[in-house]
């Protein structure tokens, strides 16, 4: 399966690849496109990525998450434009009880954050453009 996707997600597929008899806790997060930013008005999101390097740290990510914790998870990321109320990010983590599912879920997102190469322009509504996150870590594209 591919962590990034130029379509839609559903939150129901990724449920779906993770459930089972076993697992009785499932636990996910949606990130999804707001409408504002630091307390400006978001028209819209582009989100770009190197794509090999998203997909390979994504699943190091995941496989990390799955060693620590007896836990099966599911992430993908959207990549392109983005609308507000979009969803963004999708992580769902399962697990036979609550909190290794919500330990796996939290450990994948803040992870995906700081080490994947995904970066997120913002279109705001009074007409200024800025790449977010990207130019403070030095990582924007060039």
């Amino acid at each position: 399966m591919a962590y990034l996707s130029e379509r839609a997600l559903d939150l129901s597929d990724l449920v779906r690849q993770v459930q089972s008899s076993e697992r009785g806790g499932i636990a996910s997060f949606l990130g999804v496109v707001r409408a504002h930013h630091q307390g400006r008005a978001v028209l819209r999101l582009d989100y770009s990525a190197y794509h090999e390097m998203a997909e390979a740290e994504c699943a190091r990510v995941v496989a990390e998450a799955e060693t620590r914790w007896p836990v099966r998870v599911a992430l993908q990321h959207r990549i392109g434009t983005l609308e507000v109320g979009e969803v963004a990010v999708v992580v769902v983590a399962a697990g036979a009880h609550r909190d290794e599912a919500f330990a796996a879920c939290r450990h994948v997102i803040e992870e995906l954050k700081r080490r994947v190469p995904i970066w997120k322009r913002e279109y705001f509504a009074d007409g200024q453009v800025d790449w977010v996150g990207a130019a403070d870590a030095g990582q924007g594209p060039a």
